[in-house]
């Protein structure tokens, strides 16, 4: 029986900063309930992201997929802009 190929993780989140060439930094947010107190907590991470096209600007939701290691840092690449089409 052959394995199955695991899928590619995806992750939506907000553009940072679009300083760098063809790289974008993304934030992800995700809400956890902290465990003591049971209150909702944002949890932020930042991420490098692979912007082929230099299109994304500051402050727009872009839609990520995991890839292989493009550089030291960067291990997503930018599939879609959501904010096109507004």
């Amino acid at each position: 029986m052959k394995a199955k190929k695991p899928l590619r993780k995806k992750a939506k989140g907000t553009v940072v900063s679009n300083q760098m060439n063809k790289t974008i930094v993304v934030r992800l947010e995700r809400h956890v309930k902290h465990p003591l107190y049971g209150k909702t907590v944002v949890k932020r991470t930042k991420i490098y992201a692979h912007d082929e096209e230099n299109k994304s600007k500051i402050g727009d939701k872009v839609l990520l997929i995991e890839t292989r290691p493009l550089s030291k840092l960067k291990r997503w690449r930018v599939v879609k802009n959501l904010n096109e089409g507004e």
